[in-house]
């Protein structure tokens, strides 16, 4: 069995807690901590736990952003017309975009797993890949945005894709969450239109100026469309896009349900080149053509396709792919995802060209083994003390827990915040305004403990997220082992190490034997209770769920969120986007 208990909880010492166990926690996270769960009857200080910031109730207006109201109003590189074809450098708004320049480096402290990932090309084209950006051919001011972005060397996804997407191919990608899928289609698309901003954008007002209800409006045109399955991943996408399309002359924008429609067309009405939307919200921007028009589109990338390939979404994304009154063959599509589900095939062999490039990183729907994986024989009852006993028992740093319903997230994030736990929840029922603020909470460090459901279960990266904590273990039903991926994806990001500790009843069952080749797949240890379902041949542990040598398996990734997989310990049930998700980097990997 792996050796983290939940019972006793050992003190950490200094030395053992590293720099999260003294002064430097202190003032690395604020003691402005929050809380977002219900708030305890009576108006109590909770203890303070030895190396955590202080949990204290949580008031969404404090951690605002001061700037704007909705993270989608972040501010941009807005190029008043006055420079060349490319803007000129502004330090100020690089520490905005980028950071301070000691914490702009991406590169974890164990790349060498992720470096050694077999990348298979499986298209019918193939390409030479890169060995480094500046071999890429980038123009100098996206190699200058490269570089303050904190990226040195391309991941094994990148190192193909960049030259792909640079030559013209339709691309299809199928990698494993946290090896930069994001960074691979942004930056060379930009790249391509990086300088031609005069020749193929719409006109627009000069956003510098721009005064809503009294300058005349423009429609927006993009060059590119990026969908994506959720709210939390369409922000993270807009402050990528922020960061490529510095000096670039080019605009980019994000809609998304949940935030003020109103606002939203007082963005894209300055001007709007990249425009990263959720499907619902795009659609509903489609319908207005005096709003969006989608006729200068040059590029439309997908990303996390299986996520958005279920029965009800169905619809809405062909409307989508076929939605512009562009010329037909003038769009590149991309699809990213980390499986290749039969609906993302028949979407392809529909929208990609014949010629086009298909690349696959790992196995499909696959972890790595930067992520350390302890699996804890717990009895439901006991849950919520052997979450707080863990807790103490390893050093203080970012954490993320998942559960499995919106009640469940309520009850646990009330019970360890009354523990001390500097805790933060979000899930699907709360407003969009209190996910932004709770995710601003999490990612500054006032809050370095988030519990949430499957909302943010995708895609998402926070930088030096040390520990993923399974709550409740998805059910088969409900995303089973792809969902397991995903969640303890959001720790051992881009090269950094992770841990992820899942809790295991005798209601998860039914994914004891796939969890179980999984964790030998990746050298991990098997405890006593699932050593029976050890296969035969354990040199043979590769399984393709949902991969394109299984023509007859549908779609695949379902919404772990959808009920309590821990057969109703926590109740009710959770639509949670068709999973959102929050992200994660490092294990031990410093701020």
């Amino acid at each position: 069995m792996a050796d983290h208990g939940w019972g006793a909880a050992p003190a950490v010492t200094e030395a053992e807690a590293g720099p999260w166990g003294t002064e430097d926690l202190k003032s690395a996270l604020s003691d402005t901590n929050g809380h977002s769960g219900p708030a305890p009857v009576e108006q109590t200080v909770p203890p303070k736990l030895e190396g955590w910031v202080e949990a204290t109730p949580y008031h969404y207006d404090e951690f605002a952003n001061r700037e704007t109201e909705w993270d989608g109003q972040a501010r941009i590189y807005e190029w008043d017309g006055e420079e060349g074809d490319i803007g000129p450098e502004l330090p100020e708004l690089e520490v905005q975009l980028f950071g301070p320049v000691e914490e702009r480096g991406r590169r974890g402290i164990d790349f060498s797993a992720i470096a050694e990932l077999q990348l298979v090309q499986e298209g019918p084209t193939r390409v030479e890949p890169i060995d480094s950006f500046r071999a890429a051919g980038l123009h100098p001011a996206m190699l200058r945005n490269v570089e303050l972005a904190g990226y040195d060397l391309p991941t094994p996804i990148q190192r193909y894709c960049v030259p792909a997407i640079s030559q013209g191919h339709d691309v299809i990608a199928i990698a494993q969450t946290g090896s930069g899928k994001t960074a691979a289609y942004m930056i060379p698309i930009i790249n391509k239109l990086m300088g031609k901003a005069k020749k193929l954008a719409a006109p627009r007002p000069n956003p510098v100026t721009y005064q809503p209800g009294i300058d005349q409006p423009c429609r927006a045109e993009p060059l590119v469309v990026v969908v994506c399955p959720s709210r939390e991943l369409a922000v993270q996408i807009f402050n990528e896009a922020r960061k490529f399309c510095y000096r670039s002359m080019l605009r980019p924008c994000v809609i998304y349900g949940g935030g003020p429609m109103r606002e939203q067309m007082e963005q894209i009405a300055k001007g709007c080149d990249i425009l990263v939307a959720s499907p619902g919200r795009l659609i509903d921007f489609m319908d207005r053509p005096d709003i969006l028009s989608l006729r200068r589109v040059r590029y439309m990338v997908i990303d996390e396709a299986d996520e958005m390939l279920h029965e009800d979404w169905k619809d809405e994304l062909d409307q989508i792919l076929s939605g512009g009154d562009q010329e037909e063959g003038n769009i590149k599509y991309m699809l990213f995802s980390a499986t290749f589900p039969k609906a993302a095939r028949d979407l392809a062999t529909t929208h990609l060209a014949d010629n086009h490039v298909r690349l696959r990183v790992g196995r499909a729907g696959s972890t790595h083994s930067n992520i350390k994986q302890d699996v804890i024989w717990v009895e439901p009852y006991l849950k919520k003390q052997a979450c707080l006993d863990l807790l103490n028992t390893v050093p203080p740093g970012r954490t993320i827990i998942f559960v499995n319903s919106k009640r469940a997230a309520d009850e646990l994030d009330d019970f360890l915040f009354n523990k001390g736990v500097p805790c933060v929840s979000m899930h699907s029922d709360r407003t969009q305004r209190e996910r932004e603020a709770a995710m601003r909470a999490f990612r500054a460090g006032r809050s370095p403990v988030l519990i949430t459901t499957a909302v943010t279960a995708r895609g998402i990266d926070v930088r030096n997220v040390l520990h993923v904590i399974n709550f409740d273990l998805p059910s088969a039903m409900y995303g089973g082992i792809e969902e397991y991926v995903h969640r303890i994806g959001r720790t051992g990001r881009i090269g950094h190490r992770g841990l992820a500790t899942s809790f295991y009843t005798e209601c998860d069952e039914d994914l004891a034997s796939v969890l179980t080749r999984t964790l030998l797949e990746t050298g991990q240890e098997v405890p006593d209770f699932l050593q029976q379902y050890i296969p035969e041949d354990t040199q043979n542990l590769h399984f393709e769920a949902d991969s394109d040598f299984e023509e007859d398996v549908g779609g695949g990734g379902d919404d772990a969120g959808g009920d309590d997989a821990g057969g109703g310990w926590g109740g009710g049930s959770d639509a949670d986007d068709a999973g959102d998700n929050a992200g994660g980097d490092g294990w031990g990997a410093g701020n």
